[in-house]
């Protein structure tokens, strides 16, 4: 799912027409994966599966990457019979299988399915769905450490969201939290609790709460080369495992509470008017490309959903346009509500060939005019 800012659309689109319009200047450089492999010393593999990959972060080929520029055009401008038809295809929603990539660090490369990525970018798709597979940079620069630290953490946990931290070992006095946790939920519940069980709700119960506290108290502030998960494992380290007081701010201090299960306790029990963004809503409107046929039988499906608000067909890049209004709690963040509600309820509706969602960050909506009679009567 692509998340976007309407501001930065309206750039895309700009850019986009004015890029149209215009005779392109010498192709940029695009990246050969065996380069940044070598340089990287990158070559421990792991199978990430299959999932969406943002196309803005395809950067190179493992062979053809002289065949292209960064912009993932052919350089010779000469398009193919083959490119042709799985443009026409796209185009027509048919379906195709996931595209092979090569991943370093956060950057991709592709093994196979070079004219889908091709097309799929010069149509104006944001993402394109791929199977994974990761190569481990093994160079023991800090940056390096960490993301391996990072890439362990999300294996052994596999959360919904990652956790960035700065600084190295960290992620170890993490997971030692998480396993403290899963021995008291084994003993709160008297059953076996798994590991990944108990980071899901490690995370959904004591790392969301105050990581939004950390938030709302504006904490890192005072920080600027810090992240929010810098300070959750400052704060829980002092407080929570040396059991050292501090002071963190007004009310702040308050809540932590002396140990990690007592916090967890304090959040479930808080109310919300004790706790003003223990619920909020959240405005999404949802762009659909969906097969022709199936179109009305959507609208009536998207229809009964209890979030949908209003459904608008379109004529232009999109099919349709989605108003949706969802509900997060503390223990959520909107990329996860966000992202559960399209693809649990929206995704699984058949006829969809790819959506993206926007989340506007200003809005101002007019009142609706109020027409009056021949008499002076509001109707």
């Amino acid at each position: 799912m692509g998340i976007f800012s309407w501001k930065s659309k309206i750039i895309q689109r700009l850019n986009s027409s004015k890029n149209s319009r215009r005779k392109d200047t010498a192709p940029l450089e695009f990246k050969s994966f065996t380069d940044q492999q070598k340089k990287e010393a990158a070559f421990d593999t792991r199978d990430r599966g299959i999932r969406t990959v943002p196309l803005s972060r395809i950067v190179g080929s493992v062979g053809r990457y002289q065949d292209f520029d960064s912009r993932f055009r052919f350089i010779q401008n000469k398009p193919s019979e083959r490119m042709q038809w799985i443009r026409e295809a796209m185009q027509q929603g048919r379906p195709f299988k996931p595209v092979v990539l090569y991943q370093i660090k956060d950057e991709y490369y592709v093994l196979d399915g070079n004219h889908r990525i091709s097309a799929a970018k010069e149509l104006g798709h944001d993402e394109i769905l791929a199977r994974i597979v990761e190569f481990i940079p093994s160079k023991n620069t800090l940056q390096n450490i960490l993301y391996r630290e990072r890439a362990e953490f999300a294996d052994r946990t596999q959360l919904p969201a990652e956790i960035n931290l700065t600084e190295v070992s960290q992620y170890a006095y993490l997971l030692d939290q998480i396993s403290e946790h899963q021995e008291y939920l084994q003993r709160e519940q008297d059953h076996t609790v798994s590991f990944a069980e108990a980071a899901l709700d490690w995370y959904r119960t004591i790392y969301r709460p105050l990581d939004t506290i950390i938030q709302r108290g504006r904490l890192v502030d005072s920080f600027p080369d810090r992240t929010v998960a810098d300070l959750y494992a400052y704060i829980t380290l002092y407080q929570w495992k040396q059991g050292r007081k501090r002071n963190y701010g007004v009310g702040i201090s308050k809540l932590i509470g002396q140990n990690m299960e007592e916090f967890r306790k304090k959040m479930a029990d808080l109310k919300s008017f004790e706790y003003p963004e223990m619920k909020r809503g959240i405005t999404v409107f949802i762009l659909m490309n969906v097969q022709a046929k199936k179109e009305d039988k959507l609208i009536e499906r998207l229809y009964e959903l209890e979030e949908v608000r209003e459904i608008y067909s379109v004529h232009g890049d999109v099919d349709i346009l989605v108003k949706v209004v969802l509900t997060r709690d503390l223990l959520s963040s909107d990329a996860e509500i966000i992202s559960q509600f399209v693809h649990e309820k929206v995704r699984q509706l058949p006829g969809i060939n790819s959506t993206n969602t926007l989340i506007p960050g200003f809005s101002k909506i007019k009142e609706p005019e109020t027409s009056h009679d021949n008499n002076g009567s509001s109707q």
